[in-house]
């Protein structure tokens, strides 16, 4: 009943139980033999009926878990919103053409965008992954780095390709961005271009300028979603300059077809202290 339920192989070797298979199935089988071992403390014989109701209970935790799943390439693992803010956030992506994000640093901004947008592109719903960032520096010179153009603008490009690197392995990512499947560019690399059947994300918005920001938006396409996520208490923009993300949100507000998501500091999921950190800052008006 444990095989054909969950696809997995049982082999019984002394006191062991092997199982193998698919990961999260080989944790719902392990979840049933479990419960099973928990019923037999009680009473000394198992039933076809309690077999049954085990499995049923496993399978309903599975459907449960994977509702909000995002399908990546890496096979046996799924990433899944964490917090209620980060669900809105991935309902929003998947609903809407455009949707702006805002929020401070560990709210996952930036990696559910890149793990829906390579969702769709698994799941033949674009075509295309274009992800761009503005090469503003945040108190250093950009000209000061050592090589040619690419080599002055890839650690700016870094986050993206970090982000990338966790949803498919790294010859994946090679074969698509040779074959311009997957393109990750700085902002002004995307002038004069119309971008169809793809998914684009805007990262670090809120050091565009409004005119940035409105090229930008421009470039949407046929059958394209486009994502733009910041976080406007970090803009690296001169003092005098507004700052395109907000000024956007501003004037969009209202239009049917775009969602605009605000996290807040309870959905920060990186390490704990993030959290804390960004809870010092605010209080103390540095921001």
């Amino acid at each position: 009943m444990i095989r054909e339920a969950f696809g997995v192989q049982l082999v019984s070797r002394d006191d062991d139980l092997h199982i193998t298979g698919e990961r999260d199935q080989v944790g719902k089988a392990a979840a049933v033999l479990d419960q099973m071992q928990r019923k037999l403390r009680k009473q000394d014989w198992l039933t076809m009926e309690d077999v049954g109701t085990a499995i049923n209970a496993a399978a309903a935790e599975m459907r449960e878990r994977t509702a909000d799943e995002i399908d990546i390439y890496v096979k046996g693992r799924a990433i899944r919103p964490k917090t209620d803010g980060q669900r809105r956030y991935v309902d929003a992506l998947i609903h809407h053409d455009l949707t702006f994000c805002t929020g401070p640093a560990g709210t996952g901004k930036t990696y559910l965008a890149v793990a829906v947008a390579a969702s769709l592109l698994k799941h033949g719903q674009a075509k295309r992954l274009v992800l761009a960032r503005p090469a503003v520096e945040a108190g250093e010179r950009l000209g000061f780095l050592p090589g040619d153009l690419q080599a002055k603008v890839n650690p700016y490009l870094r986050p993206l390709f970090d982000a990338l690197h966790d949803m498919m392995d790294f010859e994946m990512v090679k074969r698509f961005m040779v074959n311009d499947v997957i393109e990750v560019i700085p902002l002004a690399f995307m002038r004069g271009r119309t971008l169809n059947d793809s998914v684009i994300i805007l990262d670090e918005a809120q050091n565009t300028t409004p005119s940035q920001m409105l090229m930008f938006l421009t470039r949407l396409g046929h059958d394209s979603k486009m994502i733009v996520t910041g976080d406007p208490s970090q803009v690296d923009l001169p003092d005098d300059q507004p700052s395109g993300l907000v000024d956007a949100m501003q004037k969009l507000k209202g239009i049917k077809g775009i969602a605009g998501v605000e996290l807040e500091r309870g959905d920060i999921v990186r390490h704990r202290l993030v959290q804390n950190i960004v809870n010092a800052y605010e209080r103390k008006g540095d921001f």
